[in-house]
């Protein structure tokens, strides 16, 4: 019988175990993955200074000092856009590194690591089942936006993007930036181009899915469109499914909780979703930790108040932005806005890339 059984070992899934552990260290953790370590994964790579914030509360410091950090952050929608430095850098690092090493973290901290494909799970009074065969007193799902748990919980998923992401050589007027191009029609539809500080850009188009859905070809082409050269020497296509957050969210009571993107958790803005992966499992691991140290098997009470708390506001505010942002007007606004003033900048990068909310300075200049 496991204290936690954490499906999936990506950001969410090692932040859970990371979570538990620092609440107790004598937990008996398994993080199952379908997948070994190092592993790709698709995504834009970004990680907020937010996302490392997190991490030193449960001891995870100095994992990206060898890479460099981005200060150049660049939005543009036809002739609207804003080139400036954030107030704090980001880091543009792939998965196959960054996942690599918070799962080593998580194993460091005393949770193992099993490579397993997970079916299906069995609610009892005390315990959860897994497969049939592991015995659980909670499980985490945070294995992504197809998740297995969430399935077995009966929680629908809400609106989804379909992204794809490669790899290519950075041209030199997009290097040591990150650089957001939204493209017209039906928000959120954007590309980007993020550099990894070693000649190198993760760079990708995402788009809302809405009837007719994308081809790989479409992909491509609108990321070219919007960012012309974006795909010279491109590798490592990759498309995947974007799960976005919608005006709220509530965790179920219970022995079984949901992080990170299985939760149902991308900004809808733009497409992050590290730093909500990082932030819910490490909320999950402790919420679990006292469930156990009180006897109880609902840890889903007290992750919905630790969540709420963290989130609540934020959600709420980003699907009021990504509703603005369905008109054009209020699109371009917002962007010249936060070109001609740097607190409504840093305002929106708060937005976009954390828990930030919508404040005075940013609806002020939206207004008619």
């Amino acid at each position: 019988m496991w204290d936690l059984v954490v499906v999936g070992a990506g950001p969410a899934g090692a932040s859970v175990a990371l979570g538990a552990l620092a609440a107790d260290p004598g937990l008996s953790v398994l993080l199952l993955d379908r997948h070994d370590f190092p592993r790709d994964k698709a995504c834009g790579d970004g990680i907020a200074p937010h996302v490392l914030d997190l991490l030193a509360e449960v001891g995870v410091t100095g994992i990206l000092d060898d890479w460099t950090p981005v200060r150049r952050f660049v939005l543009n929608r036809g002739q609207a856009g804003v080139d400036r430095q954030m107030s704090r850098p980001t880091w543009v690092v792939p998965r196959m590194v960054f996942d690599q090493r918070l799962v080593e973290a998580a194993q460091a901290a005393g949770a193992q690591l099993i490579r397993r494909r997970v079916r299906g799970l069995t609610i009892e009074r005390q315990s959860v089942t897994v497969d049939d065969d592991l015995h659980a007193r909670f499980v985490v799902g945070a294995d992504g936006a197809h998740s297995v748990v969430r399935r077995e919980l009966g929680t629908k998923s809400g609106p989804v993007a379909l992204a794809i992401r490669g790899y290519a050589p950075t041209p030199p007027a997009r290097a040591a930036s990150q650089v957001i191009a939204y493209g017209p029609g039906r928000q959120p539809s954007y590309a980007w181009s993020f550099d990894r500080g070693d000649g190198w850009s993760n760079v990708g188009y995402g788009e809302l899915l809405a009837g007719t859905r994308p081809t790989r070809s479409d992909l491509l082409q609108h990321l070219e469109t919007l960012l012309p050269g974006a795909t010279d020497g491109g590798e490592s296509w990759w498309g995947h499914h974007l799960p976005l957050a919608g005006w709220s969210w509530r965790p179920q009571r219970g022995p079984v909780l949901l992080a990170g993107d299985a939760a149902g958790l991308i900004n809808p803005m733009t497409g992050e979703g590290i730093y909500y992966a990082v932030a819910t499992g490490l909320l999950a691991g402790r919420s679990i930790a006292d469930a156990l140290r009180a006897g109880s098997s609902d840890a889903g009470t007290p992750y919905r108040r630790r969540t709420s708390r963290l989130l609540s506001r934020h959600l709420r505010h980003t699907a009021l932005v990504a509703q603005l942002s369905r008109s054009e007007r209020i699109l371009d606004a917002g962007i010249r806005a936060a070109a001609g003033d740097q607190h409504i900048f840093d305002d929106l990068v708060e937005l976009g890339l954390a828990d930030g909310g919508v404040t005075r300075r940013m609806l002020r200049p939206l207004l008619p």
